[in-house]
């Protein structure tokens, strides 16, 4: 479905580019829309692009779920209070660096963390605690506490995934 509503646009273009180029231009095209063509043709060419104009912007809304928050990797399943506060964080002070799918983050300058492995709240705690893998190519410290707990349990719920 996604896949139409990406060609049938182009495809009803086309048509129309086409119709022009065969009549001579746009001001033949539109003479001869208005003059020679059928009332089935002077209805259906309205009907189709109106059909077109409605149907893609309906199926971009109905699909927009996963832009939202990225991608959609925990959509059988629900965010813990943690874990939704962890996201929140990540996007505030990791997303610039990080790529992160599901956070929908796109940071070039640190490890992009759907890559990086297995990942466990241990090891993602205690990249935070020492700036990453303490080359200081991150501050060290960078959340503490309940701040970094919440971090790592959504970073190891979404990573990879």
């Amino acid at each position: 479905m996604k896949v139409l509503a990406i060609v049938l646009p182009f495809l009803l273009l086309g048509v129309a580019v086409v119709f022009v180029a065969f009549s001579g231009g746009p001001s033949k095209a539109r003479q001869a829309y208005l003059t020679r063509g059928g009332t089935a043709f002077r209805i259906a060419v309205p009907v189709i692009y109106l059909v077109g104009g409605l149907l893609v912007p309906a199926l971009i809304l109905a699909n927009r779920g996963a832009a939202a928050g990225g991608t959609d990797v925990t959509s059988g399943e629900e965010l813990t209070t943690e874990e939704a506060e962890g996201k929140s964080l990540f996007y505030e002070r990791c997303a610039s660096c990080h790529n992160l799918d599901a956070a929908n983050a796109r940071g070039v300058q640190g490890p992009d963390l759907d890559e990086v492995g297995k990942m466990s709240p241990k090891r993602v705690q205690t990249a935070i605690r020492v700036g990453g893998t303490g080359e200081k190519q991150m501050p060290a410290g960078i959340y503490t506490g309940k701040d970094a707990e919440a971090v790592s349990l959504y970073v190891t719920k979404v990573a990879g995934k």
